[in-house]
């Protein structure tokens, strides 16, 4: 995980050092040599996806002139990828955007006791069905829908027995499958509430800067850009939903045509065309990537 990219650039290395020495951790050996329970944990796993997007992100200025505030009309991430995107825009250093994540980790762990929460994918209903679905499975616990990532499909988070209903009330509804997904703790979900207290302290303590390109935050699927209502909207995301879907579809809307996936992993990239069928997506997450984005960005 990254591991070609600081073998072959120095600017990547750097990344990856600033990582390790912001946590006082050699993260950077758990990624290229694991163990893999340990990088799977979710206070490693968050801090290790940062470093690899960003290290895309300096080769991509170093090497290839191309810069965040000269070519993006707009910035977003996924979930954690929230704050490898506002690193990515100069919002807050690499080093803060790590120990952010270390801690949102630890804080999302500790919010509930291990198997009391679980998360669920419903595939094949609309938004406003499975919302409708993770209502009625409450019954008095919680149990919301965490991510709308694209047409039909749709994950729900809360307690494990609410949402094993969740499962059971789509499959009536429709779902064309309803599983429970591997996950160390249920986020995006109400449970998740003394996490947000504590990333609410820790993101007041951050020197933030207005991002280089508007921030389409998960929680509102539009622009942010002043520096008080980005800390409020990460707070937000802690127990909101990731409004993905519309999030692509709002950039869509003012006319974003290419939609550049930087890290590890292809899964957002793939998803903008079942968001916004009329526009292109690269992922870039290792050398060759970078090259021939390269390519094509300076074309």
């Amino acid at each position: 995980m990254g591991k070609a990219l600081a073998d072959n650039f120095e600017v990547a290395r750097d990344v990856f050092m600033e990582v390790d020495d912001a946590l006082d951790q050699d993260l950077s050996a758990v990624m290229w040599n694991g163990p893999q329970e340990d990088l799977t944990l979710t206070e490693n796993t968050q801090p290790a996806l940062m470093a690899v997007s960003m290290a895309v992100v300096r080769v991509l200025e170093a090497e290839f002139d191309i810069t965040v505030a000269e070519t993006a009309s707009f910035v977003a991430g996924h979930s954690l990828g929230e704050y490898s995107a506002l690193a990515a825009a100069g919002a807050f250093s690499v080093a803060d955007a790590a120990r952010l994540l270390k801690l949102r980790g630890q804080s999302m762990q500790a919010a509930t006791p291990v198997g009391t929460g679980a998360m669920a994918a419903l595939l094949g209903l609309d938004f406003d069905v499975a919302a409708a679905v993770a209502a009625e499975a409450a019954q008095d616990e919680v149990c919301q829908a965490a991510n709308d990532n694209a047409p039909g499909q749709v994950v729900v988070s809360g307690h494990k027995a609410a949402v094993e209903r969740a499962l059971e009330i789509a499959k009536g509804r429709g779902a064309r499958r309803a599983v429970l997904l591997p996950v160390s703790a249920p986020f995006h979900c109400a449970l998740m509430q003394p996490a947000a207290m504590v990333m609410a302290e820790a993101l007041t303590a951050v020197q933030m800067r207005p991002p280089c390109a508007p921030l389409v935050a998960n929680v509102l699927a539009g622009p942010v850009t002043e520096a008080d209502e980005i800390r409020e909207r990460l707070v937000e995301q802690v127990t909101g939903t990731v409004r993905w879907r519309e999030s692509i579809g709002y950039m869509a809307a003012q006319g974003v045509g290419l939609f550049c996936e930087l890290g590890a992993g292809k899964v957002l990239s793939g998803m903008v065309k079942r968001n916004a069928d009329q526009a292109a997506s690269l992922a870039i997450g290792t050398p060759e990537d970078i090259s021939a984005a390269a390519a094509q960005l300076k074309g």
